[in-house]
């Protein structure tokens, strides 16, 4: 159902909104000056992005835990980045280390993925440095089209040029990559892998809707959730400002749609898990009904699916009953870090 004023209409149930909001952490405003790292304020050589972007504050929040405060031409607001540093790590050393990048979804930020999961103590021992950036309160991965003329917020760009040159240069991020994400986060993930070839040797989509332009006239499609993560994450906005009208601007669409790029991915290890919208084992008594949201998902992740099939393009996948949220997220991360990590370590 496309453009139909469908949060009026209320085709998302509460129930459904509600456990977007509860599933995707809270956005907290950043306050600055940020806090410094104890031991010192960051080195007065903090790396710089070719376009000038760069760290401006950095915060120690445990042994392996360093968030930090970025300021990019290309994003309206100083943004926030958590990486968790591998056994090893030391600034200042000439050593790099594989790098595994876990994007959020809507509502989400940079402390997501450690607020909800053991990912921290998952990849403790496995030598890797993990980037968990802020991807806008949308959670849409993108270089917004903003009507034809572009400018800010360009997400991609901020990941994937200004944060990869500021992490390479000063952090020790080396040339290894994997890429996984929740919700648009795993839309974002596969769009990056497939949008820049060789940047990424493997990726992961948990619950992300992988085939923007499925159209179901009576029902629930991506330009509708997109429009819902405009309203809740970026208030004034329009929602086609994203990629504009998914028929006036189709082209837009083809380049952010994953089903479109699959031929784009051979080469990248890769791995599909979505539940099916009904109620599953980590779901609460009495059972909810079911969440559109994540059966939308798990329709496009099958044809994503079925299209890497004919394509000759290998991929795990895991389908299976349940709805969005974080315990399944966590479930899904440990049953795929063993494939992302095999193919970058």
């Amino acid at each position: 159902m496309r453009r139909r004023g469908w949060l009026g209409a209320g085709l998302v149930t509460g129930a459904a909104l509600a456990g977007l909001a509860a599933t995707s952490g809270s956005l907290l405003p950043l306050t600055l000056p940020f806090s410094i790292a104890p031991g010192g304020p960051a080195p007065a050589s903090v790396p710089a992005a070719d376009d000038g972007a760069t760290v401006v504050g950095e915060r120690r929040r445990g042994e392996r835990v360093l968030d930090l405060a970025v300021r990019s031409p290309v994003l309206p607001d100083v943004a926030r980045v958590r990486l968790l540093l591998p056994p090893g790590w030391r600034r200042g050393s000439e050593r790099t280390w594989p790098v595994l990048w876990l994007l959020h979804g809507l509502r989400g930020d940079h402390g997501s993925w450690t607020d909800h999961t053991d990912v921290e103590q998952l990849t403790a021992d496995l030598g890797v440095l993990v980037v968990m950036p802020d991807g806008g309160p949308s959670g849409l991965h993108t270089d917004w089209w903003n009507r034809g003329v572009g400018g800010v917020p360009r997400w991609e760009t901020f990941h994937l040029t200004e944060l990869r040159q500021i992490l390479e240069r000063g952090y020790g991020a080396g040339t290894a990559r994997a890429v996984a994400g929740c919700g648009h986060g795993g839309l974002g993930a596969l769009g990056y892998a497939a949008r820049h070839r060789g940047l990424f040797r493997a990726a992961a989509s948990f619950s992300g809707p992988l085939h923007i332009l499925y159209n179901d006239p009576g029902g629930l499609d991506v330009s509708d959730l997109v429009e819902l993560a405009v309203a809740i994450g970026s208030r004034g906005a329009d929602w086609t400002d994203v990629w504009g009208d998914p028929d006036e601007q189709r082209v837009v669409w083809r380049r952010h749609n994953p089903y479109d790029l699959a031929d784009r991915l051979a080469g990248v290890r890769l791995h599909v898990a979505s539940g099916d919208g009904t109620p599953g084992p980590f779901d609460p008594l009495p059972a909810p009904g079911p969440d559109v949201v994540e059966g939308l998902s798990h329709l496009l992740g099958v044809e994503f699916a079925g299209k890497l099939k004919k394509l000759g393009i290998p991929v795990s996948t895991h389908f299976y009953r349940g709805t969005q949220g974080w315990a399944y997220w966590q479930r899904e991360l440990r049953a795929a870090l063993p494939l992302l990590v095999a193919e970058i370590t």
